[in-house]
């Protein structure tokens, strides 16, 4: 099985790195010196490969097929996060990640239009990674994998544990899977191009920092602890990681 986002080089999280200006609270990467290595490895394979197909594909994909790809690969992991959302006892979110997907895969043409969000059914995305917080499973240390990128332990194998459960991979069918996820690839990492200049300082400290946060805000479902208040802060949206 092939790893959804084989490329997922650490340079893909800097859009949600935008808001990122403190350091998370807890740190746990006892595997640095790897780490760093992996992050040196991953990056320039990004600067040679991924980014120049990334350009390329902006450049001749018209604004309207590029966000129909996006919906449509949306659309796909829709089908995971119903059954993450029903595995946490997320009865209201497996709804709606279960009717988006059949809406868009029906009426939206098998998810290339966004219908269920025009008609008020919002996302609601899950991860395995996800669940077992849920479960009460702990995030263990950072650690940036070669090719795929930043992640935790426990974010490391939800992720395989999703590749596995996914649509490409149930269809047992290698070159359609293999066209999904190269496709997944390079579509993520065009919605990117613009977001490369927020990296500022220590590049390897801030991918990593903004990876946690993101991540833990994500776990949470967007709601962050503050200590100035009684109260979470809600976020209007989050995002798989």
């Amino acid at each position: 099985m092939t790893p959804k986002r084989a490329l997922l080089l650490p340079v893909l999280l800097l859009a949600s790195a935008a808001g990122v200006a403190e350091e998370p609270a807890t740190v746990y990467d006892p595997w640095e010196p790897f780490n760093r290595k992996m992050y040196a490895v991953n990056d320039t394979l990004d600067r040679w490969v991924l980014k120049p197909t990334a350009e390329g594909y902006h450049y001749v994909m018209p604004d309207a097929a590029q966000q129909g790809v996006t919906n449509f690969i949306a659309n796909v992991y829709d089908f995971n996060s119903f059954f993450n959302s029903v595995l946490q006892g997320e009865f209201t979110g497996s709804l709606y990640a279960g009717s988006r997907f059949l809406i868009n895969s029906t009426l939206g043409l098998l998810g290339l239009v966004d219908v269920a969000s025009e008609m008020g059914i919002e996302p609601f995305n899950s991860d395995f990674g996800q669940t077992l917080a849920v479960w009460g499973v702990g995030s263990g240390p950072f650690v940036m994998l070669p090719v795929i990128g930043p992640r935790t332990v426990r974010s490391a194998v939800g992720y395989w544990a999703d590749t596995y459960a996914s649509i490409p991979s149930l269809l047992n069918d290698r070159p359609i899977a293999w066209t999904f996820w190269t496709v997944e690839i390079i579509d993520y990492r065009a919605r990117l191009l613009d977001a490369e200049d927020l990296m500022t300082g220590d590049r390897y400290i801030f991918l990593r920092d903004a990876y946690l946060q993101r991540r833990e805000f994500f776990v949470k479902r967007g709601k962050v602890d503050d200590d100035f208040s009684d109260f979470d802060r809600e976020a209007e949206d989050w995002e798989e990681f």
